[in-house]
């Protein structure tokens, strides 16, 4: 038997057995517990992953590769080793929001010659994005609101978190902490 495929028998049952482990980890992270789990989907490849990529203190690197291609650049056919620490945003945000419904993932990962298309259609995209850097996402939820993302990505304190109402997606990063939109 298999690492993957005992995670994947007992992800049911775990998180109504584990209780989370906070020692030296910082904010973002005491609220993911000691499994921590993503689900998303992307409506532009219609790839869906709900996967449990972290347990009892280890990444699963299988599972932060499946989740490197699940956040390429879907124009360019492009993937980058997408940073973790990112993903561990995600979930905490996603465990804060007390909801079970993936993401909808506008954007991951993005290539340069994206970025730039991008950037030459709105004044909105930096330059030097951190989804450059494969650090970023843009995510939507249909059963949360804008702000009440926001919030909840605010308050893990551990990275960029950018509200974008009007276009109704959030964007969540691992770089230095800052917040910008209306």
């Amino acid at each position: 038997m298999t690492r993957r495929t005992v995670l994947g028998a007992f992800a049911g049952i775990a998180s109504l057995a584990a209780a989370p482990v906070y020692a030296k980890a910082p904010g973002l992270i005491r609220e993911a517990g000691d499994i921590r789990k993503i689900r998303m989907y992307s409506q532009r490849t219609g790839e869906k992953i709900d996967t449990i990529y972290w347990v009892d203190g280890e990444y699963i690197p299988e599972v932060l590769n499946e989740i490197s291609f699940f956040m390429r650049d879907w124009r360019q056919n492009e993937l980058i080793s997408y940073d973790p620490r990112n993903v561990d945003v995600m979930a905490a945000a996603q465990h804060k929001l007390d909801t079970s419904e993936p993401y909808l993932m506008i954007s991951g990962y993005r290539s340069r010659k994206t970025n730039d298309m991008l950037r030459a259609r709105s004044r909105g995209v930096a330059s030097n994005s951190y989804h450059i850097k494969g650090m970023a996402a843009d995510l939507r939820l249909r059963s949360r609101s804008v702000a009440q993302m926001y919030n909840a990505a605010y308050s893990c304190n551990a990275g960029g978190v950018g509200k974008y109402t009007h276009s109704n997606f959030v964007h969540m990063d691992c770089g230095p902490v800052r917040t910008w939109g209306r």
